[in-house]
């Protein structure tokens, strides 16, 4: 029986090896198909990163297969700014509320700074035991293991995928950072392509605008349409909320702008700017554009900081070449926004030189018309003294010769009254000759819808002892009618003059818009308003002149209270602007 036993016991050990290789197998093969499944899942991931162009959209897939990848349950991808700080922060697995509840995002200390000083793949098991671990801010979620790596585009770390907390461990392990690592590999020649993507769409962007604005230069359209054209295109184009074209005043070391749009243009409209230093005239000697990250707190604004209030990256480039600016382009950002790349402000130099030569433009064209008005003058005013005033000389000799001949006392009274009339004529003719000679007259640049209106706001401050805010929105010169130009001025006279005479007001805002194939003409003061039984021959004016342009006239308080606000509304049949 013991003998049997034993038999029975060797009999089993060869099975019990056959079960633990057959074990030892299954498990290899089990690896082999988890590290298959996982070489397939990276190569999804670097094709579906790969095939994006769009680089916000890049960098969001980018950090989206991450955490799938190794099953983390928080991933983000932070931007490397100039400043060496994260200039833009993804995340994923936060909902919206509990990212505005942690507050702003991280600019780069703690364990993300660390991996910014240090671009290597960083594996922790614990964050919080790091030494250059912060802590997190209120209403974080908690967070152990990390692991990050730094995504590199040619020779510059771009940078980094952050991820935390490891599904079902306790941390990431070898072969999370390899496949990490292998994704940022490629996650570096997508954004690489997406930005070269990119780059050339602005440049294509930016020549088809180089070109829209030369072939409106070589119609003969007015400056004001090219410089608005100009900042308009360029605030687009570079994602700027304020544009403006600040030009020398005669005679003074400043400059003021001559056009400004976007983000409270108005106010900004009002700026004087120091020709001699400061932030404004380094860029009128430079050669490349000049970049302010915070405009605000810039050491070059000096003592007129609050002139740039609200804003925060500004580029400025100058109008002009050869060390010869006649002024310059500036567009800001509001505060908060990215700073300006290259990418934003390398076209801009060949922009404002196309500025500078619509102005030099304007300028040429100006005096070649006045010069051209002064010589049509001058050839009236010789004509009248050559042909009229030598005409009527003898016709008056000729009725005083015939007075001999005429025996009637009546017709003899007659014709000295003929003499002396037509003497009078000549002097006539003589007073007006001296005044084509002696005056210019407008040119037809100065003649457009905008020119007018300043005019007449500006003439306005002598009924008011103030001069009324005027500010004007849209290409008020272009897509306006001449007609509907000429009734827009006549409504803006009467709203002025009855607010002049009847409402006391101490203040006057004139606000003209055109946009969207109308113009929009509002008037408002802070006066008495509009008393009941107030002869409204003048309202009824407008009011019919909106009538027939197919508009209407509102009439009413301000928004304010208190005051009147007059809005008068009228197709243009243009949908610009």
């Amino acid at each position: 029986m013991s003998g049997e036993g034993r038999g029975g016991s060797q009999q089993h050990l060869p099975k019990l090896r056959m079960d633990q290789l057959l074990d030892e197998l299954q498990a290899r093969i089990d690896a082999a198909r988890g590290t298959q499944d996982r070489v397939h899942s990276l190569l999804e991931a670097v094709l579906s990163v790969g095939r994006e162009l769009d680089l916000p959209q890049v960098l969001r897939r980018i950090v989206e297969a991450a955490v799938v990848l190794v099953d983390a349950e928080y991933g983000a991808l932070g931007v490397i700014g100039d400043d060496l700080r994260l200039s833009e922060f993804l995340t994923v697995g936060m909902s919206d509320g509990q990212r505005a509840e942690i507050g702003d995002l991280p600019s780069g200390h703690g364990i993300l700074g660390e991996l910014i000083r240090h671009p290597e793949a960083l594996r922790l098991p614990e964050l919080s035991q790091h030494p250059s671990s912060y802590g997190f801010p209120a209403h974080h979620p908690p967070m152990h293991s990390f692991l990050g790596v730094p995504i590199r585009v040619r020779d510059r770390v771009f940078g980094n995928i952050y991820l935390t907390e490891k599904r079902g461990a306790e941390e990431f392990d070898a072969e999370d950072e390899a496949v990490l690592s292998t994704l940022a590999v490629a996650a570096g020649v997508a954004i690489e392509n997406a930005r070269l993507y990119e780059e050339t769409r602005l440049r294509e962007r930016w020549m088809r605008a180089s070109g829209e604005v030369t072939s409106t230069l070589l119609s003969g359209a007015p400056s004001a349409e090219v410089l608005e054209l100009i900042v308009e295109q360029a605030r687009e184009i570079a994602s700027a909320d304020i544009g403006m074209i600040a030009e020398y005043v005669s005679g003074a070391a400043e400059l003021r702008p001559v056009l400004a749009v976007g983000s409270d243009a108005e106010r900004r409209s009002g700026l004087v700017l120091s020709a001699e230093e400061g932030f404004v005239g380094a860029a009128l000697t430079a050669a490349e554009p000049v970049v302010s990250a915070d405009i605000e707190h810039d050491v070059r604004t000096g003592e007129r900081e609050s002139h740039w209030a609200g804003l925060g990256p500004v580029v400025a480039v100058p109008l002009g070449a050869g060390g010869k600016a006649r002024g310059v382009l500036l567009l800001g950002r509001l505060a908060g926004r990215r700073p300006f790349s290259d990418d934003d402000t390398g076209p801009l130099l060949g922009f404002a030189g196309q500025a500078a030569l619509a102005l030099e433009l304007a300028e040429r064209r100006r005096d070649a018309e006045q010069i051209t008005l002064l010589q049509d003058r001058d050839r009236i005013a010789r004509d009248l003294h050559d042909l009229a005033i030598q005409r009527l000389f003898a016709a008056g000799m000729t009725l005083q010769s015939t007075q001999r001949f005429m025996d009637h006392p009546e017709g003899t009274e007659r014709l000295s009254r003929t003499v002396d009339d037509l003497d009078d004529t000549i002097k006539i003719i003589r007073s007006t000759i001296f005044g084509l000679r002696a005056h210019g007259g407008r040119t037809q640049e100065d003649s457009g819808l905008r020119a007018r209106v300043s005019d007449a706001v500006k003439a306005a401050a002598t009924s008011f002892g103030f001069t009324p805010a005027l500010r004007i929105e849209g290409l008020v010169d272009t897509d306006v009618p001449g007609g509907v130009a000429d009734h827009a001025l006549a409504v803006l006279g009467e709203a002025l003059s009855n607010a002049a005479r009847h409402s006391g007001a101490r203040s006057v805002d004139v606000h003209l818009r055109c946009a969207k194939g109308e113009l929009a003409l509002t008037v408002t003061d802070d006066g008495c308003g509009v008393p009941d039984g107030a002869t409204r021959s003048g309202l009824k004016n407008i009011e019919e002149r909106a009538r027939a342009l197919g508009g209407t006239l509102t009439l009413g308080e301000r928004p304010e209270g208190g005051g009147t606000r007059l809005m008068w509304r009228v197709p243009t049949g243009s949908q610009g602007g």
